[in-house]
């Protein structure tokens, strides 16, 4: 299946391939596209839009684009909620100091944008971050912390 975000990827837009890719669709194809051409290429192309304006998978009632994913396809293991929350806080700005480990997480979305602004090399580069945060945040759970 194809999905569709905007173009020049961050904290969500990381995210949310990651999760799409290891949860929802393990065949997914990722679309990057500038935001005034989210609509059109999503009828174009059938593509599920996320993390953007408007879209069903995207920012509602206090939520990212990761949480909105995690709701939308019944996600709650307690290792994938923990992460929820460290994407929440890095993703939204006033957020970014309910985790301790946001501004980390923001930080390294930050240099890996600089270092890979092609958005496909991004996602390839970082998801290998998401599984060792993933498998951290499952050991946290499974401690009690």
């Amino acid at each position: 299946m194809k999905w569709l975000t905007r173009s020049h990827v961050h904290v969500d837009r990381v995210a949310c391939p990651w999760l799409i890719s290891r949860f929802v669709d393990n065949e997914a194809e990722f679309l990057f596209v500038p935001r005034s051409e989210i609509d059109g290429v999503a009828k174009e192309t059938g593509a599920i839009p996320f993390d953007a304006p408007g879209v069903e998978l995207g920012h509602h009632e206090n939520r990212c684009s990761f949480e909105s994913i995690m709701l939308k396809y019944g996600l709650n293991e307690p290792g994938l909620v923990r992460l929820g929350k460290i994407v929440h806080a890095a993703d939204v700005s006033s957020d970014i100091d309910t985790d301790p480990i946001a501004r980390g997480l923001e930080a390294i979305a930050s240099g890996f944008s600089l270092r890979y602004p092609n958005d496909e090399e991004n996602l390839s580069c970082q998801f290998e971050v998401y599984d060792a945060l993933y498998a951290w945040c499952r050991l946290q759970v499974a401690k009690g912390q």
